[in-house]
Parts: structure tokens; C-alpha cells; sequence
């Protein structure tokens, strides 16, 4: 597997999981039915550093980094990921996640905070093994296409 720092011309190869994961409704909070266009901007805009995690010449996994907050709050940074669902499991998600938080130190991030995971979202145990903690909940945030109403987390970890 090789990391790297996504291209303009990677969005291609991006978009096709990032619209199955955001069309399941099931752990990002954008609308299921985003556009290319509109997905582009969320992904890769300009406050994004992006990545991506190529297999066999297949863009399989990508995540962004960017900071939360501006201003005095600017040293805690923001990331998002997605894995191809048909990598999930392979350990790509925890190479791409460990790269980040590297990426995130270098820039001299000093926290990372993750505003809303899903509390069904299965890299919610990834986030917890890598340190991150529930620093806050919203009850019933999230309408769940399976499980109804579930709760939004706030994970935070000091890098």
C-alpha cells in the first residue's frame, strides 16, 4: 500500500466509494444523494490536505486533514476517511488513520477532534484503540437508516 497526497486528477477515483458510503446514510452526516460537484468541494476543498491509499494501482481508501477551528483554536485539527467497503477490514483504514495523525503532528496540530461519528459507525473501536475519547454525545443526532435514532459522538485526542 502506498500513501499519498491526493491530486486534483484523484477525485475521479475517489468519488465512486465516497458516493456508496455517503449514499448508505449510515455513518457521514452530508446528504445521501451529494453530487460529484458538490462532494468535491466536502472532500478536497481548500482548507483540505488530502490523501490517498493506493493498492495495485487502485485508489482504495482517502481521508482529508484540515484544522477544526480557526483563529486561536487553529492548533486542533479535523480529519475525515473513507475506505472502499470492499477493502474494509484489510487494515487499511488503521495505516491510513496512523499516517494522518502524523501528517497532523508535522503540521503542528497539537489535538484532533472528530465532531459527529455515528455511535454505530464500526471504526468507532479504531478511533477508541487509537486513543481518541467521547468528549460529547447528542442523543438521537443521527437518523439511522437501520437502527432509527442513534447518538452523535464528539471524539477528541491530544496529539
Amino acid at each position: 500500500m502506498l500513501i499519498r497526497q491526493a491530486s486534483e486528477e484523484d477525485w475521479p477515483r475517489i468519488w465512486p466509494f465516497w458516493h456508496e458510503i455517503v449514499a448508505a446514510g449510515e455513518t457521514y452526516t452530508w446528504e445521501p444523494d451529494t453530487g460529484p460537484d458538490a462532494a468535491r468541494e466536502l472532500w478536497m476543498g481548500r482548507s483540505s490536505r488530502v490523501f490517498v491509499v493506493e493498492s495495485d494501482g487502485r485508489i482504495v481508501a482517502s481521508a482529508y486533514l484540515k484544522p477544526n477551528y480557526g483563529g486561536r483554536a487553529a492548533h486542533v485539527a479535523n480529519a475525515g476517511f473513507m475506505v472502499d467497503p470492499g477493502y474494509a477490514g484489510r487494515g487499511v483504514g488503521r495505516r491510513l488513520a496512523e499516517h494522518i495523525l502524523d501528517e497532523a503532528r508535522r503540521a503542528g496540530y497539537r489535538a484532533m477532534v472528530f465532531n459527529a461519528v455515528v455511535e454505530t459507525n464500526p471504526a468507532l473501536a479504531l478511533w477508541r484503540s487509537l486513543g481518541f475519547e467521547v468528549v460529547g454525545t447528542v442523543p438521537q443526532g443521527f437518523d439511522h437508516p437501520l437502527h432509527g435514532p442513534v447518538a452523535l459522538l464528539v471524539l477528541h485526542r491530544t496529539l
